[in-house]
């Protein structure tokens, strides 16, 4: 299971960080939900490591050595803004929003899209590599 550490913001009680994720998806109660759990299975199936967080008053964060990725949801999607993510290797493209910037990328899912599994995981585990590689000061 995913680690997890303390819950930012305000109202949240005792509930650690996966508890909070957890009622965000059954909260949603739509597509929406079912597609953050989803992701959510593949980021811990990626890097058993990862830590859990909730950030900035409502916002799914995995981090490992940093931050890996956030999990936002909108009224039409569900977005996976990888912080470090142009410097992520994506030979599958499957970076599909905020393709301008020079730091971060995104993944936007909208209802009834299919995420290739395999090559999210690889994304996943090359932006842990990143965050480690960028931590102990090696070239990536």
């Amino acid at each position: 299971m995913a680690k997890s550490t303390k819950a930012e913001g305000a109202g949240e009680g005792n509930q650690s960080p996966s508890e909070l994720i957890d009622v965000r998806i059954k909260e949603l109660g739509d597509w929406r939900g079912i597609t953050l759990g989803h992701v959510r299975d593949l980021i811990r199936q990626a890097d058993p490591d990862i830590v859990e967080e909730w950030k900035w008053r409502g916002v799914p964060v995995w981090s490992h050595d940093g931050i890996v990725c956030t999990g936002e949801t909108y009224k039409a999607a569900v977005k996976l803004t990888f912080l470090k993510g142009a410097s992520v290797p994506d030979p599958s493209g499957l970076f599909n929003a905020s393709l301008d910037g020079n730091t971060r990328r995104a993944i936007d899912l909208h209802e009834g899209d299919v995420i290739d599994e395999a090559a999210f995981m690889a994304l996943i585990r090359a932006a842990v590599a990143l965050n480690g590689t960028k931590r102990s000061g090696r070239k990536a």
